[in-house]
Formats: C-alpha cells, structure tokens, sequence
C-alpha cells in the first residue's frame, strides 16, 4: 500500500492552499516551448509532466535575483537604516525538478552555515518544497553523473511520484513535507511508478575532480571556451550557481544596498580598479566556473556544486555547458566520452 494523491485532490489541495493567500511556485507553460517557475494564479496552471524543464531554476524563491539588505536614508548628519524584513509568508514550491532540489542544500552551505544569512534562512523556513519525480529525461540531463537521480530526495520536503494509473504516489521526507499532506492522501494499492532510466554513462565525479586537479593550464580550457560569448546564461539559469555583486542604488538623500546576481562568465567580474584583470579571457573564466563546481567547492564543503540538471547547456544560445565541456574534456584527453540514454 502507498499514500497517493490523485490529480484532481492535488488540485483542490493547491485551490485551499491559494485560498489561505498561502504562495504556491510551480513550472508554468508561457508558450508551447517556454516553461518557468512562478507563483501560480489557480492549480490547474502547473505542469505535472511527464517531464518538465523550466527555464529557470527554484534558487530564485530563496536567494532572489535582486534584494534589498536593508534601506537608509540621510538627514543632515544622520544616517538612518532600515534593516529588511525576515517576515517571510509560508509558501509551497511544487513540482520542482529533484535536480533542482538538490541544489538547496548546496546553498544552505553558502548561506546557511558560517556567516548565516538571515533572509535566506527565513525563506528557506517559510518554504516546503514538493518533487516531481522525472518520469522522462533529455539529451542534456546527467543528475545520475553527480549521485543524484530522477527521483533524489536531496533538498525535498515531500515528493510525487507518478503511478502507472495517472494518480500520485506521496512520498515525504521531512516533517514539513509530512504536514502539508497530513490527511490529504488515501492508502492504495502499491502500482508500477513512472520514473526515468539512468542517463549519462561513461563518467564520474571522481574522474572529473580529478581532471581538475591536474590539469589547470591544458589547452583544452581554449577549445572548449571557444564558443563562449560570456553572456552568463549558465550561471543565471543554474540552480547551484550563487555569486552576486552589492551596490547601492538610490542618491545622497537615500535609498537601498542591494544584492544582485553576477556571473563569473562576465567580463567585468574579477576585473580591478586599476584596469587589471587576472581572468581576462573567457577560457580562463569558464575553466573558473568549472574548477569551482568541481575542485574548490568540493574542497571547502565536502561536494561537488552541481545535480546534473542540464540547465546551462539547455539555456545556452550555443550550446555549452557542463556536461558538453565534459565530451570535450573526454575527446581532447583521449579519455571515454559520456553518453546520454535517450
């Protein structure tokens, strides 16, 4: 027997869930190719598969792509500052990719740990966070490379599973994901589940890493940056990715210190005052982005910064990304090139 949902008591569940003026963020259709996360308006607005690629990530409810810190304004010689708000509302983020999922606590290193940052934690609170398991995959997903699969728990509250019967089977994880279907499920006979196959073969983290390590100035980093345009697609569409640049906007009278998303892909990221710019081309910038996600967050945090979504090479307007610069690592070191099952 399992706990099941069925699409339609899915959907009162979300119409009682917007009735409490309670959020709830799903992958939304904009057009026959477009698909984003947002706030829904009514349930039937979300996509339940069989499998979803939003063009976005679920970063973006929990460390925004533009904050205000806090606000000030001046009065003579006084400088008055108005911290921002940790009163997050309750809200539901549902039908998240697992690999999107998986990115939280990814984060919660970043924002979490030694330097806590307080609105991140409040969102992070304030928000259950519901899987869909991937009943399908693409040409661009290799979760299963990175440890991860279709249907991981990392980072998930509670998770639907897809029954050969079209209804949901309600796997939960923690005692959020457990709250907010506390009486909503029925026991049903356990059916056959909808879940994808293994993806990308042929590599591992191991081998990544440890290419990585060794290998700072082979001249593959020029081949595989070469159709870069530095335009930072990847990172803005990652679900790990998390750098960010703080100025102030507003006058001498007042205004707001804000945070706002950077990429390490932009030319004017690393560059200094003086004019100089120790990343000064694109090889070095996205051989950067990689040693990051595979030598140097490993290092600090104890794993790599990356589920294998997909999501840089799907969103690239020439089709680079992780995984492609891995085939082009494989070819150029004559080592076995992974390939995607579809």
């Amino acid at each position: 027997m399992s706990d099941t949902i069925t699409v339609e008591a899915l959907h009162r569940l979300v119409a009682g869930w917007l009735g409490e003026g309670r959020a709830v963020i799903g992958p939304v259709n904009l057009s026959p190719k477009i698909c984003r996360y947002r706030p829904l308006s009514n349930p039937e607005e979300v996509v339940l598969g069989p499998f979803i690629r939003p063009r976005n990530s679920v970063k973006e409810f929990f460390f925004p792509q533009h904050e205000e810190l806090f606000r000030y304004r001046t009065t003579g010689q006084t400088i008055q500052l108005e911290e921002a708000s940790t009163d997050i509302p309750p809200f539901v983020v549902l039908a998240a990719r697992p690999c999107d999922a998986a990115a939280l606590p990814m984060l919660d290193h970043v924002f979490a740990e030694e330097d806590p940052d307080p609105t991140y934690i409040a969102r992070r609170n304030a928000g259950v966070v519901v899987t869909l398991a991937c009943a399908e995959h693409d040409r661009d997903c290799f979760c299963t490379v990175m440890h991860f699969g279709p249907d991981s728990e990392a980072g998930s509250d509670a998770m639907l599973v897809t029954r050969s019967d079209g209804a949901f089977e309600v796997r939960s994880f923690t005692e959020k994901g457990a709250a907010l279907f506390a009486g909503q499920t029925e026991s049903r006979e356990a059916m056959p589940l909808k879940i994808a196959d293994k993806m990308v073969e042929g590599y591992t983290v191991e081998q990544i890493r440890e290419f990585m390590e060794n290998n700072f100035e082979h001249p593959v980093w020029e081949t595989v940056s070469a159709p870069c345009l530095g335009c930072g697609a990847c990172a803005y569409t990652c679900p790990t990715c998390h750098c960010f640049d703080i100025v102030d906007e507003g006058n001498a009278a007042g205004g707001a210190r804000v945070r706002n998303w950077d990429s390490c892909q932009f030319c004017m990221f690393t560059a200094h005052a003086s004019g100089h710019n120790p990343r000064s081309t694109q090889p070095n910038r996205q051989r950067q982005r990689l040693q990051h996600k595979f030598r140097m967050f490993p290092d600090k945090f104890g794993t790599s910064l990356c589920t294998g979504c997909g999501n840089c090479t799907h969103n690239c307007p020439v089709g680079l990304g992780v995984l492609t610069s891995l085939r082009e690592i494989s070819r150029a070191t004559g080592t076995q090139s992974p390939e995607n099952k579809t």
